[in-house]
């Protein structure tokens, strides 16, 4: 129970990446604020954490939304008085070649990657700095290495690590830690629609030769939100059995 008694918000809580984050931080002894967009999918994992004994509200927000979000922080001060712990775990993707690619493309995937983490981390800041004391994750992807039909998305997630970088020098001095995360070839659901050639070749091109879990990404932030990691900030930790990139 490392986590005992500290409050933390997992954006995106809705999918499965998230559902396992919020998950173990909930079996650490954190309660938890499941935020998504999607109503019906951050009840499911509020439900699993709830069922468990952990302690949990949900925040039905659009995090590209900076009202939307000082409303989601209102309610939990309301409720709990404190934020110790962010974890910029939202996004989604729409590929398109360059040529191809749509503003609304654009626009869509960089808001909801990159702005919602700038959002989210600029409205918990004032609080960790009052308190001294502070976590933030945020989840980017080996793709920030670049992509071939993902310039979008490329450049939100290369757009993390800057703001990891930049965010985590300014609050330093408050002993608030900010690091990164760059999953690689994780095993969801969603990886289940790759086209079986592509999903193939993607193995073969991780040195483990497989693909990693859930749980490898959830138990990185677990440690990276705990004391345990005190002294480290500004880092991007590559979960990603050895790639490269994709």
């Amino acid at each position: 129970m490392k986590l005992k008694g500290k409050i933390a918000i997992v954006t995106g809580a809705g999918g499965y990446l998230g559902r396992g984050i919020a998950y173990r931080l909930a079996e650490d002894g954190a309660s938890i604020v499941v935020n998504d967009i999607n109503l019906d999918e951050a009840t499911k994992t509020a439900d699993i954490i709830s069922n468990r004994g952990g302690k949990v509200m949900i925040h039905e927000a659009d995090i590209t939304n900076s009202k939307k979000i000082d409303d989601m922080i209102n309610k939990i001060l309301q409720k709990w008085n404190q934020v110790d712990i962010l974890v910029n775990n939202a996004g989604d993707f729409r590929d398109a070649m360059l040529v191809n690619m749509t503003v609304e493309d654009w626009d869509i995937v960089v808001d909801l990657n990159l702005k919602g983490s700038f959002l989210c981390s600029k409205a918990v800041a004032p609080i960790m700095i009052k308190q001294e004391y502070g976590k933030i994750v945020n989840i980017t992807s080996m793709a920030y290495k670049g992509n071939i039909g993902q310039v979008n998305y490329v450049s939100a997630k290369a757009g993390l690590i800057g703001l990891t970088q930049a965010v985590g020098l300014e609050l330093a001095r408050y002993k608030i830690n900010v690091n990164c995360i760059a999953p690689g070839l994780i095993e969801t659901p969603r990886t289940h629609t790759l086209n079986k050639k592509l999903r193939d070749r993607l193995i073969q091109t991780t040195p483990f030769k497989c693909m990693g879990e859930i749980e490898d990404i959830a138990n990185t932030v677990s440690f990276l939100v705990s004391d345990e990691s005190k002294y480290i900030t500004r880092q991007i930790i590559h979960v990603s059995g050895g790639m490269e990139g994709f």
